[in-house]
């Protein structure tokens, strides 16, 4: 596959497609993708005829499972991590585009939608769902923290929900994601491809409203009370302590799931999470993951986590340090402070940053 495959575009109507083309990777995001989804939204935000853009992925078996997170590995482990440093910059700031993209963006979000799939999907003017969707920000099992804009998203669900999915990086289907707020509509999974046609030749609202119906019960809202009491903790030793001890088996294991992620993602996750309420924009936000993500080149736990998830794959990571009571409240401010580089620069520069 040649690199300007990995993107399908095309128009119809009154519509372009843009088609996530990396089947056999689960349609992972690699830099050349992000630019070249970048250079398409910049024509049809200046070209009359097209009208609404919609983001799908080819294949059965999801949108988009994150980003090249091998590529990464490598880029960490021999390169220095530049490379990292400037996908992220170009990807942070396309998730900051598809937010205020002037024309209606519809992500259509099946199957399943991790990591970077989020930040191309979750920021969408209209969100689409299916009974196969399996979203999630799963980065605290390889070492790492929810990105591209996922701080902003979850720091702004209902209660203490955003808190549990960041940590435990649990999947949600789409009633969960429908209340979480990273969804609008649910249209079964059978009817996606007439909605995304259907576009071609009318408006959103009428289309989606053709085709959308109620989605299968949820599993959070039945475990609000525990998540939100026991995630409402200061630190995350004590949200640990609170979910084993609270007599409810989910959450339970939702501890034993914490005991097995990277304790320092952990702890940075959480700080991420609580500052970003304080945040004003979604720019802010991504700003302050791309510190974190800068940082993170520099620790052990990155480089490991995706060896032991990914590379290897025998589920079986050394994080530095292993206990949370060893991650010092020093280290988790690294994490924040300005990078060696350039900083990102989207909330305080605005348009010019984004275009620098």
């Amino acid at each position: 596959m040649s690199a300007d495959d990995s993107v399908l575009l095309h128009t119809e109507g009154r519509a372009g497609y843009l088609t996530l083309n990396r089947p056999r990777a689960l349609n992972a995001l690699d830099h050349t993708m992000v630019r070249r989804i970048d250079e398409a939204l910049t024509a049809w935000e200046h070209d009359p005829a097209v009208v609404t853009v919609v983001l799908r992925g080819a294949g059965e078996r999801g949108l988009c499972a994150g980003g090249d997170i091998r590529a990464i590995h490598r880029d960490a482990s021999t390169g220095g991590g530049a490379a990292s440093r400037a996908f992220w910059r170009d990807e942070y700031r396309l998730n900051a585009r598809i937010a205020r993209y002037p024309k209606p963006y519809v992500a259509l979000m099946d199957g399943i939608v991790m990591g970077g799939g989020v930040g191309l999907s979750a920021h969408a003017g209209v969100r689409i769902v299916t009974e196969r969707s399996r979203i999630a920000m799963p980065e605290t099992g390889i070492g790492f923290v929810p990105d591209v804009g996922g701080t902003f998203l979850l720091a702004r669900a209902p209660g203490e929900l955003g808190t549990h999915l960041a940590l435990t990086g649990a999947a949600v289907g789409a009633a969960d994601a429908l209340l979480l707020g990273l969804a609008d509509h649910f249209v079964p999974a059978a009817r996606l491809s007439d909605l995304a046609d259907g576009l071609a030749g009318a408006g959103v609202p009428e289309t989606v409203a053709r085709y959308a119906a109620t989605a299968p019960g949820g599993e959070l809202a039945a475990h609000r009370e525990w998540i939100d009491s026991c995630y409402a903790a200061d630190t995350v030793e004590e949200i640990t302590e609170r979910l084993a001890n609270s007599g409810e088996q989910a959450a339970k294991e939702a501890a034993e799931t914490l005991y097995t992620r990277s304790p320092t993602s952990l702890k940075v996750t959480l700080a991420a999470l609580r500052r970003a309420r304080a945040l004003g924009s979604l720019e802010h936000a991504l700003d302050q993951e791309y510190r974190i993500a800068c940082a993170m080149l520099t620790s052990p736990d990155l480089v490991e986590g995706i060896r032991a998830q990914i590379i290897d794959k025998d589920r079986d990571p050394r994080w530095t340090p292993d206990r949370l009571a060893a991650v010092t409240a020093a280290e988790v401010a690294r994490h924040f402070a300005p990078p060696a580089g350039p900083d990102l620069g989207l909330g305080a520069g605005g348009a010019a940053a984004r275009d620098a």
